[in-house]
């Protein structure tokens, strides 16, 4: 892990105790540096990195070799080469008050960039951020409802047919935004609302985008000690009765269709590990996970790299992975393909993946699933549902319906 290319220079600092981790990513924002800014599932503390570069390069997560940063890959990354990677100029890691434990530069940062970023920041930031109302529109949807039922219905001929197994339409829902909207809050909504999700919000200033969101799906995880992890994430239904009370785990209902769709997932992951002679895994699941006001099946499945003298684990799943069957299909190629024709859109960086590399020896890349763009004061919503030959087109179009209000109901 290249996390010793950081020089920590402490939080002792005057300016280093007076930063505010939102009020620090706002700051970024407005002088145009790129900027992410998460927190890790079940954890409180937050953390901030600060890039000083305009163009972000493109380039493969090669977990061994990349300095510390934190990567954000389209969904469409078929030679693994698309990703945007975030050095790590400054990183801060804050604690759930707001004080900043770590403080490091990073081997490339120029003392005139800091200075520049300390300047605004105190000039703008001296006080807490003020909070605004945040007044959103009418959601507009950009696919009519019979489009997408129509894409659903193709889908279904096509796994009938045998030429697929699965594939993952999405659709997307645009919302107009005030022009006092306040990204900060929403953010801090997020964390709040969706304690067990990976909260993050990244602002790419060559493409003027923030993409905020909070997606319960693991994609690759490397810890310290070197244990991979990685999860099958499938089936969704509402985690509240027609009452609106919570329903238990222990008495959710799965049907056929939910159960075999992320069983597909599973032996995916299998799959991938049999493809790289990896026998020693551990799978724990499936089992019935609530994440927000939905709840989902899910297999955890962990390696132990130092165990098995296999320290580029993650590189390879990565590459293996990406894009899952979870939000592509199966098979994979036939799968992207259909979803290519028929879905009509550009999908960008929703169901890519994202999160920190190599900061404090780990490694954290989520699939980037509950997210919204943010761009000329619109916030493009997204969600989709895995098609199998059990599917039917308006149950689908529910799901979907059900995952926007993850993002829906942080906005307003």
């Amino acid at each position: 892990m290249m996390s010793d290319k950081l020089e920590k220079t402490g939080a002792s600092s005057l300016f280093a105790q007076a930063v505010a981790p939102l009020a620090a990513w706002q700051s970024t924002r407005e002088l145009g540096f790129a900027a992410a800014l998460w927190r890790l599932p079940r954890q409180k503390d937050k953390h901030l990195i600060v890039n000083f570069g305009r163009d972000l390069p493109r380039t493969r997560i090669t977990l061994e070799e990349l300095p510390s940063g934190f990567a954000i890959s389209p969904f469409l990354n078929i030679e693994g080469q698309d990703a945007l990677f975030l050095e790590a100029d400054l990183y801060f890691h804050f604690d759930e008050h707001g004080e900043v434990i770590v403080e490091q530069n990073g081997v490339h940062l120029q003392a005139s960039d800091r200075e520049k970023w300390e300047s605004h920041y105190r000039n703008h930031f001296t006080s807490p951020l003020l909070k605004k109302e945040t007044v959103v529109g009418t959601p507009q949807e950009l696919h009519p409802n019979q489009t997408y039922l129509e894409a659903v219905k193709k889908a279904v001929e096509a796994i009938e047919s045998g030429t697929l197994k699965k594939v993952v339409f999405s659709r997307i829902k645009n919302v107009e935004l005030s022009a006092d909207f306040s990204l900060t809050e929403v953010f801090e909504r997020l964390c709040e609302k969706y304690p067990t999700a990976f909260v993050s919000m990244v602002y790419l200033p060559q493409l003027d985008q923030v993409w905020l969101g909070a997606t319960p799906e693991t994609l690759v995880s490397v810890d310290k000690e070197g244990i991979f992890r990685t999860v099958s994430l499938a089936g969704t239904q509402s985690a509240f009765d027609a009452s609106g009370a919570p329903i238990s785990v222990k008495k959710a209902a799965w049907t056929q269709k939910e159960i075999e769709e992320q069983a597909l997932v599973g032996r995916y992951i299998i799959s991938c590990f049999k493809k790289i002679r990896v026998r020693e895994y551990l799978e724990e699941g499936p089992k019935t996970v609530v994440a927000g006001n939905l709840m989902h099946l899910r297999s955890d499945f962990l390696v132990d790299t130092k165990a098995i003298n296999f320290p580029e684990l993650g590189t390879v799943m990565l590459e293996l992975l990406h894009p899952t069957s979870a939000v592509c299909g199966m098979p994979k190629m036939e799968a992207l393909s259909f979803i290519q024709q028929y879905e009509g859109y550009d999908r960008e960086f929703y169901s890519g993946y994202l999160g920190p590399v190599n900061i404090g020896n780990e490694t954290h890349l989520f699939v980037n699933l509950r997210c919204m763009k943010i761009q000329n004061n619109v916030a493009t919503l997204y969600a989709g549902g895995g098609i199998t030959e059990d599917s039917e087109p308006e149950k689908e179009w529910l799901e979907t319906e059900m995952k926007c209000q993850t993002m829906l109901s942080v906005l307003g």
